[in-house]
């Protein structure tokens, strides 16, 4: 800005307006290409801080989605990892097909039902995924027995919620997920076990899979028997609502049609 009058409020309000410098009359070229050229350099420097401003910007984006493709190269790794280590587990008790992936299913679709929303249904599909992880700590001659257990083996044979929690607990993604196997053969009565918890006590997680489990339990193959159908499950699941298994729960599962449980099952039931 250049001008004859030199007033404080004059000078203030040019500046105000966006003038990078206020010059008064008379003035001496020189003193103009000084200013000129301090006016361009701050023109560079702020067109400079721009462009860099810009490139960081594009750089931040470009790492952000470098990491989150790795995060989620991560995740499948993990993934298949406990897919693969489940479907070992599976094989040992001869299941037919995966049971652990089954009830993983069963569970997830009982929750959705039941309005169960991320970040918990991650956590409900590694719980129930994993649920019998601890029965690595059971001896074969225990879990692979053909007749009935005798007090003594039942004792072993109930160590294994423990087991799977301490296996996991102290694994960081998988830390809610041991507190689901922890609960998943408690009963709403209090008579299940390791701890004989009962009522809201036990994780909704845990009650949710209880039916899950059952589900498919009974209409599975199983080596002592041929599948149970359909009607006989559900018929069980209302014999024991309010005893094994959370009364509300059991409404909002039996709330779910035929069709969609076998949709997930991939077969048809009985």
């Amino acid at each position: 800005m250049i001008t004859a009058l030199s007033d404080m409020e004059t000078a203030l309000s040019t500046i105000h307006l966006g003038a990078d410098d206020y010059i008064t009359k008379p003035f001496s070229v020189d003193n103009i290409v000084v200013k000129a050229k301090n006016a361009l350099e701050k023109r560079r420097l702020i067109l400079e801080n721009r462009k860099y401003q810009n490139e960081l910007e594009l750089k931040v984006l470009e790492q952000t989605r470098v990491i989150r493709a790795a995060m989620e190269e991560i995740n499948l790794s993990y993934e298949s990892t406990l897919s693969a280590l489940v479907r070992s587990l599976d094989a040992r008790e001869s299941e037919v097909g995966s049971h652990s992936e089954r009830v993983m299913n069963y569970t997830l679709l009982l929750a959705r039902n039941m309005g169960i929303t991320e970040p918990d249904l991650s956590i409900i599909a590694k719980g129930a995924l994993l649920h019998d992880i601890g029965k690595i700590g059971v001896s074969d001659n225990i879990l692979l027995k053909p007749g009935k257990l005798t007090p003594e083996e039942w004792i072993e044979m109930k160590k294994h919620p423990q087991i799977g929690h301490d296996i996991l607990s102290d694994i960081k993604f998988l830390k809610g997920a041991s507190e689901f196997i922890l609960s998943h053969h408690e009963r709403f009565d209090g008579k299940g076990y390791p701890n004989g918890v009962k009522g809201p006590e036990i994780p909704i997680s845990a009650r949710i899979f209880a039916l899950a489990d059952t589900l498919d339990a009974m209409t599975s193959d199983r080596p002592y028997r041929k599948a149970l159908p359909y009607k006989v499950m559900r018929e069980e699941i209302m014999t024991c609502k309010g005893s094994q298994f959370d009364p509300e729960i059991v409404e909002e599962f039996l709330a779910i049609r035929r069709e969609q449980w076998e949709e997930v099952a991939g077969h048809r039931f009985i």
